[in-house]
């Protein structure tokens, strides 16, 4: 099932596009059930795993989001 939202992390406000499934898998984060994810910060991706890191992210805003969507999510 495809999620979508925004989060607001520290200064900055983040839209994301998650691809979530029932269940963990290889090919999820951390073998979870999130197995697609885009992360955007004013229209840049900022971050995205596509079955693999193809971004990972950089800053300290990102990867809370990030831990924030695993949480929820994974």
């Amino acid at each position: 099932m495809w999620r979508e939202g925004t989060l607001e992390i520290g200064k900055s406000v983040f839209t994301y596009c998650i691809k979530v499934y029932g269940e963990g898998s290889e090919y999820g984060i951390d073998e979870g059930r999130i197995s697609k994810l885009m992360l955007k910060r004013n229209g840049n991706v900022v971050c995205n795993y596509d079955r693999g890191w193809d971004i990972r992210p950089r800053d300290t805003d990102t990867r809370q989001a990030l831990v924030s969507l695993k949480k929820t999510y994974n």
